[in-house]
């Protein structure tokens, strides 16, 4: 990263913030090829899918023959380990090849510079997913059959499209931690984010652990999607501060989805999951958390700490809506009460100059411009 016959003095030390910074991005990339090259050796292949593929296969008797499914386990944890690694490098990638160069052309303020960042992170990340989850379910049936959120609970076996998404999820938010440090976040942003990100992490796990995986599938999408048209507003509206119209779209999709989350979590854990019969404990079979869960103090303690939290939220947006009404209605009649006084004093200026003229050179002259004519007076 220096130029070629810089001297040895210049190079910064091992454990120096820039170079850990700029050779990061190296190191991870070093480890993930050699992971994924140790997959073509028969020593190591078994040991590098242990990284790369979903763990804790069972083949599950169906109709139609035996089906491969997956349940969670400690082995997880390592493929979730080298997905960290992958979202670091494809976080990078996009910053340089993306980002950047919309920067270098933008001109903005540190403070903005770090929000477009963020946003421009998150609209990829968004994307992605909502494309990605909205596959998973269409293709599951979940959308087509929403008895299937609550029935056979609990779902101990995932489909691999699922549990694959959910170790790239945590992943994803597990990644955003060391992010903090690579980008050089602020101080006063970090609060923030480390709430945002914790919360993410919490709802992931909880869902992925207490085999909501299906409830989990559509609120993410419901919840990406709102996300998705936030962020989208914010980088359109750092490109051109006089456009809005995106934040007003956002603040509709956003409304629909809080009532659709808060309807499927009433629905699901208030009606569908008490209907389930109760299952025998069985820490093999992985349903030790879900067995927890489906009883009715607990599922209820569960369902009123997420309307609390949805309360707060829609009460949080409609505050900051109205704040925001409020400030673009005082500007805009500020702006009327400016025009309309401006107005005003250009017409009682045209006014006096039509009544009495003007003076050029010690002469009064009209408005045209021409000098009063003097009345003659008649001789008696």
């Amino acid at each position: 990263f220096l130029p070629a016959g810089t001297p040895l003095l210049f190079y910064p030390p091992l454990f120096f913030f820039f170079f850990f910074t700029a050779n990061s991005l190296n190191e991870r990339a070093s480890y993930s090829t050699r992971t994924l090259f140790d997959v073509f050796l028969n020593v190591t292949a078994k040991t590098a899918f242990l990284f790369i593929l979903p763990q804790y296969n069972v083949s599950v008797p169906t109709a139609d023959g035996e089906l491969v499914q997956y349940h969670y386990g400690l082995k997880d944890l390592v493929t979730i380990l080298f997905y960290i690694f992958i979202a670091i490098i494809l976080h990078a990638v996009v910053q340089e090849y993306a980002l950047d160069k919309i920067n270098r052309r933008l001109h903005l303020s540190k403070v903005k510079h770090s929000k477009f960042n963020e946003s421009g992170q998150l609209v990829a990340f968004h994307l992605t997913s909502v494309i990605w989850c909205l596959y998973v379910v269409v293709t599951e049936g979940y959308i087509s059959n929403p008895r299937s959120l609550w029935e056979n609970y609990p779902h101990v076996y995932l489909p691999y499209q699922v549990k694959f998404f959910y170790l790239c999820q945590l992943a994803y938010w597990l990644h955003a931690l060391p992010e903090l440090y690579f980008q050089k976040v602020r101080k006063e942003e970090i609060p923030r984010q480390l709430r945002c990100i914790a919360l993410y992490l919490l709802h992931i796990a909880g869902a992925y652990l207490l085999n909501l995986t299906r409830l989990g599938l559509i609120l993410l999408l419901l919840q990406y999607l709102a996300e998705f048209f936030f962020h989208m507003a914010r980088l359109v509206y750092f490109t051109d501060e006089n456009n809005e119209k995106l934040f007003n779209v956002w603040a509709v999709v956003f409304v629909v989805t809080r009532l659709f989350t808060l309807t499927l979590y009433i629905l699901v854990i208030g009606f569908g999951l008490p209907r389930v019969e109760s299952q025998a404990l069985d820490p093999e079979r992985g349903n030790f958390f879900s067995f927890l869960f489906n009883n009715i103090l607990f599922r209820m303690s569960v369902l009123l700490l997420v309307c609390l939290f949805q309360a707060s939220v829609m009460w949080r947006f409609i505050h900051f809506q109205l704040r925001r009404w409020r400030e673009y209605w005082n500007e805009q009649s500020s702006r009327k009460r400016a025009t309309a006084a401006a107005s005003g004093t250009r017409q009682q200026t045209k006014l006096l100059k039509r009544d009495s003229g003007y003076h050029e050179n010690g002469v009064v002259k009209a408005e045209n411009g021409t000098s009063p004519r003097t009345k003659k007076l008649k001789s008696p």
